[in-house]
C-alpha cells in the first residue's frame, strides 16, 4: 500500500476545525500530522496526537508535509498560497481561491510554473441536494432546464463578531456563499453570458453584505443563486424548471451538521438526507425520489489519487478562477447597477475544457 499523503492544515477556526480536519482524518490514505495555530490547546483538545506548530510559516517549511491545506480567513488565502507554492508545495485552498480575480490569476500562473499543484476546496459538489438535482438533469427528467434557482438562506438575526460578518476584505454573504451556488452552476451549465447582482445589508449593525441576489444569464435559461440571513422558512434548496417538468428540493445537504454534532465522517447514516427531491411532471403529477447520501469525503479521496498521479484534480485551479471571475462580476455589477459579462479571457476560457464549460 502507498504510504499516507501526510497533510499539513493551516488554520483551526470554523473551516478547518469543523470541515478540513474530520474530513482528511476520515479519507483513507491521507493523514493529518500539522496544524499551525496559535492555539494549540485548542487543537489538541481534538486531535492529541498532532503537532502543532506556531505559524503558518514554520508549517510551510515542514519538510515532512506532503500537502498544506489553507483554511485561514478569506484576505490571507492568496498570500498564504504564493508562499506555499514557491517552497513547490501542493496546495488546496477553501474558497473562495482569492479576494479577486487578479489575485486568482496569480496563483494559477504560479502553479502552472511550480512543481506543486493548487486545488480549490468546492466541496459542496458532494452534497445530497445538489447530487439528487445534478442526476435528474443529467436523466433528462424535465427536459431542457430553462429556470434553475439555488437558495442559502438561514434564520441569523444577530451579527456575530467574526471576520465573516465584519467589514474587512473578504467578508459578506457573496464572498462566504456565493463561491458554493457559483461553482455547482458552473458545473451544471458552463459559463453565463451575464451577470445582474444586487447585494444588501440587511440585519441592523451589519457591516458587509448579509444578502445576495444574482442573476446568471445563458440567454432563454436563467440561473438565480441567492443567500439570505433573515429567512425563518418557507425556503426552498433549489427550484428548477424545464421544458417537460419541474424539479424541487426543500432540504438541505446535512454534513455540516453532522460534523457540528460530533459525527465523525463515513459513521453509520454520515450524509443521509431524508428529505425527497420531488419530480413534477408536464401534467402537475409528482414523483418522490429517494435522495442518496452527500460525501464530501470525496473530494479528498479525489484529491489524494491525483498526488499520486491516478486521478485528475477533484478540482482544478482553472474552475475556481472562473468561480472567482463570477463573484467578481457580482460585485461590478452591483456597484454599476447593471448586467456585466464575465471577465475571462479567450485563453482562460479554452482551458475550462472539461463537460459543463
Amino acid at each position: 500500500m502507498p504510504a499516507p499523503i501526510r497533510v499539513g492544515l493551516i488554520g483551526y477556526g470554523y473551516a478547518g476545525k469543523t470541515f478540513h480536519a474530520p474530513l482528511i482524518s476520515a479519507t483513507p490514505g491521507m493523514e493529518l500530522v500539522a496544524v499551525a495555530s496559535r492555539d494549540a490547546a485548542k487543537v489538541h483538545a481534538d486531535l492529541p496526537d498532532v503537532r502543532v506548530l506556531p505559524t503558518p510559516g514554520a508549517l510551510i517549511a515542514d519538510d515532512d508535509i506532503d500537502l498544506l491545506v489553507i483554511a485561514t480567513p478569506n484576505d490571507t488565502h492568496a498570500p498564504l498560497a504564493s508562499t506555499a507554492l514557491r517552497a513547490g508545495r501542493q496546495v488546496v485552498i477553501d474558497k473562495p481561491m482569492a479576494l479577486d480575480l487578479a489575485e486568482a490569476r496569480a496563483l494559477v500562473a504560479l502553479a502552472d510554473a511550480s512543481p506543486g499543484q493548487l486545488s480549490v476546496f468546492h466541496n459542496r459538489r458532494w452534497d445530497s441536494d445538489y447530487l439528487a438535482v445534478k442526476q435528474a438533469i443529467g436523466e433528462g427528467s424535465i427536459g431542457e432546464v430553462m429556470h434553475f434557482e439555488s437558495h442559502i438562506d438561514r434564520y441569523r438575526p444577530a451579527v456575530r463578531d467574526r471576520w465573516r460578518e465584519s467589514a474587512g476584505p473578504g467578508a459578506g454573504i457573496w464572498y462566504d456563499l456565493g463561491p458554493h451556488m457559483v461553482d455547482q452552476a458552473l458545473q451544471l451549465f458552463g459559463l453565463p453570458e451575464r451577470v445582474h447582482a444586487g447585494l444588501a445589508i440587511q440585519r441592523a449593525g451589519g457591516l458587509s453584505d448579509d444578502w445576495a441576489h444574482v442573476r446568471l444569464d445563458y440567454g432563454a435559461r436563467q440561473v438565480i443563486v441567492h443567500a439570505g440571513m433573515l429567512v425563518a422558512g418557507g425556503a426552498r434548496r433549489f427550484v428548477v424548471h424545464g421544458t417537460r417538468g419541474s424539479l424541487v428540493k426543500v432540504g438541505t445537504d446535512r454534513q455540516e451538521a453532522q460534523m457540528l454534532a460530533g459525527q465523525a465522517p463515513g459513521t453509520p447514516g454520515w450524509g443521509d438526507d431524508p428529505d425527497p427531491l420531488v419530480v413534477i411532471d408536464g401534467e402537475g403529477r409528482e414523483t418522490r425520489r429517494a435522495t442518496a447520501p452527500g460525501d464530501q469525503r470525496a473530494y479528498y479521496a479525489g484529491l489524494r489519487d491525483a498526488l499520486r498521479d491516478e486521478a485528475p484534480m477533484p478540482v482544478r485551479a482553472i474552475e475556481a478562477l472562473a468561480t472567482m471571475a463570477v463573484i467578481e462580476a457580482g460585485f461590478a455589477s452591483h456597484r454599476e447597477g447593471r448586467a456585466v459579462s464575465v471577465p475571462l479571457t479567450p485563453v482562460e476560457r479554452q482551458a475550462l475544457d472539461r463537460p459543463g464549460y
